[in-house]
């Protein structure tokens, strides 16, 4: 597990996920499992992959951006990515298919804002898996370093059921037990040693 004492390394938790902490008080991300797809010494930002957008389809998303073909060859989830911004969609996908303009976070995934990676998707194409992110979490130059050392968050290695799977109620779960922790038995406390 990564600590914020290798934050030397810039981008350290860059394409890793955050777990938050049962203890969370915010509850705009209270259970929430974050990919992040920033990390830097001017700040942070990630995408909240377990909390699906209830009222708006991806269908529902191209009719409103005009995009065909409706229905679509293909479709992918549609989430709330976290509070800032949130009438912005970010694309959230792996990277066997990027463009100029995407961002890539690590070999294995990459972001995309722009409107052509809905077109192609619509159309059978683009990235192999993919979500729609409305909104992303930020965090200002050392903010989330601090949340992480008073015991906000856990980081953990991604994967593809974690990003992209649709069970996300369990995902929070999924992500501790990768850690080989049970939530019960996690203190809100940060120790000091």
């Amino acid at each position: 597990m990564a600590t914020p004492k290798d934050a030397e390394n810039e981008g350290w938790l860059s394409g890793q996920m955050l777990v938050a902490m049962p203890s969370m008080q915010d509850p705009r991300f209270a259970q929430s499992v974050i990919y992040v797809c920033a990390h830097s010494p001017d700040g942070a930002m990630g995408l909240v992959v377990n909390k699906p957008v209830d009222n708006l389809s991806f269908d529902d998303l191209l009719k409103q951006l005009a995009i065909e073909p409706v229905p679509p060859a293909r479709r992918i989830q549609v989430q709330a990515g976290g509070p800032v911004e949130q009438v912005r969609g970010f694309v959230l996908h792996t990277a066997d298919w990027v463009q100029e303009g995407s961002l890539r976070v690590d070999e294995v995934m990459a972001l995309t804002a722009s409107i052509d990676v809905l077109r192609e998707i619509a159309r059978g194409g683009g990235p192999r898996r993919g979500l729609l992110a409305l909104g992303y979490a930020g965090w200002g130059p050392g903010q989330l370093d601090r949340e992480i050392s008073d015991n906000a968050w856990l980081s953990v290695p991604p994967d593809e059921s974690l990003i992209f799977g649709e069970d996300y109620a369990a995902k929070w779960r999924a992500a501790l037990a990768k850690l080989k922790i049970d939530p019960l038995l996690l203190s809100g406390s940060a120790g000091r040693a």
